[in-house]
């Protein structure tokens, strides 16, 4: 029988995941759009926190966090002097077996001379592993084993310094293979010459297709081009360069002689010279100079070395990229391909989900661009209006008429549990049931054919329609005391509210500071509190009062949502005047709105967001002349009071 295994998909973005939905995306910038911020500040912010909840995808502070984990783990494990610790062992070990051997011919009478004529070199060989091994280069080893010795200390030479250069190599120059060898020579300068006729303009891609079936076992990363293969032999030789200066003096000294008398002796020194130097003007943006801070205690090899500082290479650059925190800095600044190496696959998925973001929400009609900068659209604003709402109603204690979710919602009457027929202009839902029925009882066995005389309609009930007036203090304290994302999410709220379930119903938002102005739907969420000293409840009951006069025949509904007392008013002129502490000539014209108000039938109610004594005594007048009510809500349940209110009444009418 065939067996199957199955186990999480790593090959991509889940293939069975269901369609991307930014709305989620715009709802995570809801409330930092409402607290101030802009939506290219929002849109970052979410850019830095990624997208919460089952599905969603780490931000670029997770992707850092990650980045920095990597190269603290990857300096604690790397130490950088390993190929040179390990050539000092090998090289002392060949003059030991050499001493050895020495020693028994010393006690040959015909040997003793040449034994002590070779002791006496050994003695003077110099202190460092790189002199040392270029003068016992032309050695007349007397001990077998200390040849043996030495040849793997050569070998071992070339293919680290080989393996620092072309990435694989170590293992196929491990034996002393001259055929081998040979071939990277070749290469070398089939490379050298196919970067010259590049900067002629004389390469083609045939070329390189040639060059790769020919080499292409020596480059285990498979370029597809020339660009890709230069690209690659950068950053490693770049990576060797700061490999060297990490080391001490000293040790710098001594590995780079080694690099040089391996390469001279393996017949590359002047072809690799040539290829450093296209390497570096090709590419001088690579971190060529530097030096890397690692403790690891474990010696690395020097191909080894030279990888993990290519790999701390990758993740400096990403951590910069990640960081976003230059001028001009955008998510396209970030390198999948060095993200892939960095972090895997599944980091990249992220990314490109974090990238689609800011498409989406353009290409879907959620954000525009307005010279170069990035504005709401009246359907964002919808959105948001439509998340503040149902975050309310989430708070809502369910039960209650019309504080719950209507399936009739956005028609002009509740259904009386009746039918009628279908006239002409009729705007009430169709009764499917009854309609179907008609259609059967008229013309018998299916296939049912409708025709307008079977139509018929819900019978509803017209309730009475509102004019609703929302006063919201846009006054410099709002922001001041935390209160202002509130009011702005709670004006949005009822604009949903109203527009969505009441349709019949007539709202008008209201600001005011110095000023009152009335707001537009689509300015809302990006509405901020005026600089300016004034609280003009005084010109606002005046537009509101306008309002409610264009609609004689709704039910009025007045709310005021503010945190201070009126300490402004408007002259005969149109000029406001701001006085503190108010004076009386501010708060009688007030007050005498609010009788113009009583008059009209319209309460006010007044959401009041601040404990001052002067603001409590204030609107308890108002309650008093005017019989509506005071609520005195904390800023994160602003929005139940009011909608609460709002349904209160509409259910009371």
């Amino acid at each position: 029988m065939t067996r199957y295994v199955y186990g999480k998909y790593r090959d991509g973005p889940d293939p069975l995941a269901p369609p991307y939905d930014v709305r989620a995306a715009l709802d995570e910038m809801g409330d930092a759009i409402l607290a101030g911020a802009s939506p290219m500040d929002a849109l970052r912010d979410l850019l830095r926190r990624g997208l919460p909840g089952p599905g969603g995808r780490r931000g670029l502070d997770d992707l850092l966090r990650e980045v920095l984990r990597r190269k603290r783990e990857l300096k604690q494990r790397t130490r950088l002097d390993g190929t040179l610790e390990r050539a000092r062992a090998l090289l002392d070990k060949a003059i030991g077996q050499e001493r050895a051997e020495l020693d028994r011919m010393a006690a040959d009478p015909a040997q003793a001379a040449d034994a002590a004529f070779r002791r006496e070199l050994l003695d003077g060989l110099p202190p460092d592993t790189a002199r040392a091994i270029r003068e016992l280069a032309g050695y007349d080893w007397r001990s077998d084993a200390a040849r043996r010795t030495f040849e793997e200390l050569r070998a071992l030479l070339r293919a680290e310094v080989l393996d620092s250069r072309f990435r694989g190599l170590r293992d196929a120059l491990a034996d002393p293979d001259p055929a081998m060898l040979e071939r990277v020579r070749r290469m070398v300068s089939d490379l050298n010459d196919m970067l010259e006729r590049d900067a002629r303009g004389e390469h083609t891609q045939d070329e390189f297709d040639a060059f790769m079936r020919k080499y292409g076992d020596i480059f285990p990363e498979r370029p597809r081009n020339l660009e890709e293969l230069v690209d690659q032999l950068a950053r490693r030789a770049a990576a060797t360069q700061r490999l060297l200066a990490s080391l001490t003096p000293e040790q710098r000294w001594e590995l780079n002689a080694l690099i040089e008398q391996t390469l001279e002796q393996a017949g590359l020194a002047e072809e690799m010279r040539r290829l450093s130097d296209t390497l570096y003007a090709r590419r001088p943006d690579l971190a060529w100079t530097g030096q890397e801070e690692v403790s690891g205690e474990a010696p690395m090899s020097m191909g080894d070395a030279v990888t993990a500082l290519e790999e701390l290479a990758d993740l400096n650059a990403l951590e910069s990229a990640l960081r976003q925190d230059y001028p001009g800095a955008r998510l396209d600044d970030i390198d999948e391909e060095m993200v892939r190496r960095a972090l895997g696959r599944s980091a990249v998925d992220d990314l490109e989900a974090l990238r689609r973001i800011e498409r989406e929400l353009e290409a879907q009609g959620y954000l525009r661009r307005t010279r170069g900068r990035l504005e709401l659209t009246p359907k964002a604003v919808r959105r948001l209006g439509e998340s503040a709402l149902r975050r309310i109603f989430s708070s809502l204690e369910t039960g209650g008429r019309g504080e719950h979710d209507q399936r009739d919602a956005g028609y002009a009457g509740e259904p009386t549990g009746t039918s009628r027929p279908w006239r002409f202009g009729d705007e009430q839902p169709i009764d499917v049931v009854r309609t179907v029925v008609n259609a059967v009882r008229r013309g018998g066995r299916p296939p049912v054919t409708l025709s307008v005389d079977d139509f018929e309609v819900v019978e509803t009930e017209r309730h009475a329609a509102a004019a609703v007036c929302l006063l919201i203090d846009l006054s410099y304290s709002m922001a001041l005391r935390g209160t202002w994302a509130a009011a702005k999410q709670t004006a949005l709220a009822l604009q949903s509210l109203v527009s969505t379930r009441f349709p019949q119903d007539a709202v008008q938002i209201i600001g005011f500071s110095n000023y009152a102005r009335v707001l537009r739907p689509d300015e809302l969420a990006s509405l901020d509190w005026d600089m300016v000293q004034g609280t003009n409840l005084h010109h606002a009951l005046l537009l509101a009062g306008r309002h409610l006069d264009r609609h004689p025949d709704f039910e009025p509904v007045v709310m005021v949502i503010t945190d201070g007392e009126p300490t402004a008013h408007l002259m005969p002129n149109g000029v406001p005047r701001f006085e503190w502490p108010p004076s009386q000539e501010t708060i009688a014209l007030t007050l005498a709105e609010v009788d113009k108000m009583t008059r009209r039938r319209a309460t006010i109610n007044v959401f009041m967001l601040a404990a001052d004594e002067r603001l409590k005594a204030f609107v308890e007048e108002i309650a008093r002349r005017n019989g509506g009510r005071v609520f005195s809500p904390s800023p994160d349940r602003l929005g139940e009071y009011v909608v609460r209110d709002f349904l209160r009444a509409k259910a009371r009418r």
